[in-house]
């Protein structure tokens, strides 16, 4: 039998009784995508924060291929806090968080293990041409927004679009922590994009633009843009695993200590040699 997967927002479960963790955490109503012809004995709801989108999808789709009569409700990503909170509440089955777990965010009833590295690419649009490699002076000058044309970087004569993140997400948590330093001012020009997957969306779109996201997601959706080696090393999974890439977060997956047997289930899924498979093949960096 066909697994159903749905699609809802982290905020329409919020509504239902998780306690606010973010001004902005979505609030929007759940949207279903896809409906089956027939019931299913088990259902699941998973979710993450949105630089964990990757890991959902692709755990989410393969294990569609090994269950049979499980409906996975797939959430709309929101905020880790959400997440955390949405799992201890069991109103998420399974959530996933681009960072470790702070001792001080379980209360005693969550069980968790990192699952995989997720490196960082800096990337550009396919606009910008000639242009192969950024040192952390280059960065530095571009998200500050002293450098402004890519010609002064051997690219084409056009100004450079800045697409950044908030200051509390992981992406740009990296960015300052391995080139750009904690107190360089940004740029006030850059258009700050609050979810990962607005960013995915508008580096495809905005010519001359830049923007730093999952190299994973980059490679399992096999998107058109140029991916940019960082002081002439190659944003690729060999590189992460030898420790030359540094710009990396941790995917740790989370669950109720007193979770389902089809929750458990997936969880025995994602750690087999299976999963281990699913992820290496979309791009990620399987932890040991």
């Amino acid at each position: 039998m066909k697994r159903n997967l749905l699609i809802l927002t982290l905020g329409a479960i919020a509504l239902f009784g998780l306690p606010s963790c973010s001004t902005n955490a979505s609030t929007s109503t759940a949207t279903t995508v896809a409906t089956a012809a027939a019931p299913t004995d088990a259902s699941l709801k998973i979710g993450g924060s949105s630089s964990t989108i990757g890991v959902i999808q692709t755990l989410a789709t393969n294990y569609e291929s090994t269950s049979q009569n499980t409906k996975i409700t797939q959430l709309e990503p929101g905020q880790s806090e959400t997440v955390i909170a949405g799992v201890k509440q069991q109103l998420i089955d399974i959530g996933a968080i681009s960072k470790t777990l702070k001792p001080e965010e379980n209360d005693g009833t969550l069980e968790f293990r990192e699952v995989a590295h997720d490196a960082l690419l800096v990337a550009t649009h396919p606009s910008v041409k000639g242009v192969k490699n950024l040192t952390t002076k280059d960065l530095k000058a571009i998200y500050s927004g002293t450098l402004t044309n890519w010609k002064k970087l051997g690219g084409p004569d056009a100004k450079i679009v800045v697409l950044d993140r908030p200051e509390d997400e992981s992406a740009k948590r990296l960015l300052r922590k391995h080139y750009l330093g904690k107190d360089l001012k940004s740029s006030p020009q850059a258009v700050v994009l609050r979810k990962e997957g607005e960013l995915i969306e508008a580096i495809q779109s905005t010519p001359y633009s830049i923007g730093t996201f999952s190299l994973a997601y980059a490679i399992s959706h096999k998107l058109p843009v140029n991916r940019l080696s960082l002081n002439n090393v190659e944003p690729t999974a060999e590189n992460v695993k030898a420790g030359k890439y540094q710009m990396v977060r941790p995917i740790e997956i989370l669950w109720h200590k007193n979770a389902s047997e089809s929750t458990q289930g997936l969880i025995k899924y994602i750690f087999s040699p299976s999963g281990t498979t699913a992820l290496e093949k979309s791009g990620f960096v399987v932890s040991k």
